[in-house]
C-alpha cells in the first residue's frame, strides 16, 4: 500500500511545496480579496438596511459568509490546472500517458496540492485581518465572526475537506476537457461565471428565492463553498449538516468516477504532434 501511494504522495507534496513558495502572489491575492470582501460587505449592509428583515440569514452571518468566501476563493474550481494546460500545449502530457501509474490519480493529487497551497496562506491572512484586526480597530460589526459553536466549527472543518475533494474533481473535468480540446482559455471564460454564481461566492445561496433554494443546495457547486459556510454559522445543523456533507461526498464520488472514465477515453485517442 505504501509503495502504491508513494508516487501520488510525492506528486502532491512536490506541487504543494512549489506553489507555497509564491508568497508575493499569496499576499497580492489576499489584498485583492480583502478589498472585494469589504465592498461586498457594504453592499450587503445596504441591502439589509433597505428592508431585508425577512431574509433567512442575518447581516452578521452574511458578512461572515463573505469573508469566508474571500478566504477560500482559491478552492473554487473555475480554472483548469495551469500545469496541465502547459503540458497539453507543449506535448508533455504524453509522458503522463506512458507512466506506469494512474494518470487520473496523478492529475488529481497535483490539483489538490495546487489549490491547497494557494488557499492556506490567503485564508490565514484573511482570518487575521477580518477576524482579529477588524474587531481590534472597532469594526466588530464588519468582522468575521466565530462558528456558531464548537460542534459546528468541527463539522465545518470536515465539510471544508470534502469541499476540497469535490473542487479537485471539478478541476479534473476541466483538465480533461483541455486535453480533449487543446484549449484552456475559452473554457475558463465559460466556467468562471457558473462557479461564482452556483457556489454561493457571488450571493449566498440562502438568499435565493424560496422556490430555488432546494435546487441550489443539492447541485454540486453548493458543496464547494455554500455548504461548509452554512454549517459554520449554524445555517445547517444536525441532520441537515450531515445531509449537506453527504451531498458533498456523493458528488465527489460521482465526478471522480466520470472523470476517470473520460480521461481513459481521452488518453486512448490522444495524439501528440511534433518531433
Amino acid at each position: 500500500m505504501t509503495d502504491f501511494a508513494r508516487p501520488y504522495l510525492s506528486a502532491f507534496s512536490a506541487r504543494f511545496l512549489l506553489v507555497l513558495q509564491y508568497r508575493a502572489a499569496a499576499f497580492a491575492g489576499f489584498v485583492t480579496q480583502a478589498w472585494f470582501g469589504g465592498v461586498k460587505s457594504m453592499v450587503y449592509a445596504a441591502f439589509y438596511a433597505s428592508g431585508a428583515g425577512a431574509a433567512p440569514i442575518t447581516l452578521s452571518q452574511t458578512i461572515t459568509y463573505t469573508w469566508l468566501a474571500q478566504a477560500l476563493l482559491a478552492l473554487l474550481p473555475w480554472a483548469p490546472d495551469p500545469d496541465i494546460v502547459a503540458s497539453v500545449r507543449t506535448g508533455g502530457v504524453a509522458y503522463d500517458r506512458l507512466r506506469p501509474i494512474d494518470a487520473y490519480a496523478l492529475w488529481y493529487v497535483r490539483a489538490l496540492g495546487w489549490m491547497l497551497a494557494r488557499a492556506i496562506p490567503r485564508a490565514l491572512m484573511m482570518a487575521a485581518f477580518a477576524a482579529v484586526f477588524l474587531p481590534l480597530i472597532g469594526l466588530s460589526d464588519w468582522a468575521w465572526k466565530g462558528p456558531a459553536n464548537a460542534v459546528q466549527g468541527a463539522l465545518c472543518l470536515i465539510s471544508t475537506a470534502l469541499a476540497l475533494l469535490l473542487s479537485a474533481s471539478m478541476v479534473m473535468l476541466t483538465n480533461i476537457l483541455v486535453a480533449a480540446t487543446l484549449n484552456g482559455r475559452g473554457l475558463q471564460i465559460l466556467t468562471m461565471p457558473l462557479v461564482t454564481l452556483f457556489s454561493g461566492n457571488l450571493v449566498p445561496l440562502a438568499l435565493f428565492p424560496d422556490w430555488a433554494r432546494t435546487a441550489m443546495l443539492i447541485q454540486p457547486f453548493a458543496g464547494v463553498f455554500d455548504i461548509p459556510c452554512r454549517i459554520y454559522f449554524g445555517g445547517l445543523t444536525g441532520v441537515m449538516a450531515w445531509t449537506g456533507m453527504g451531498l458533498q461526498l456523493v458528488w465527489s464520488i460521482v465526478l471522480i468516477w466520470l472523470g476517470h472514465l473520460w480521461l481513459e477515453r481521452v488518453m486512448r485517442k490522444l495524439e501528440v504532434q511534433g518531433g
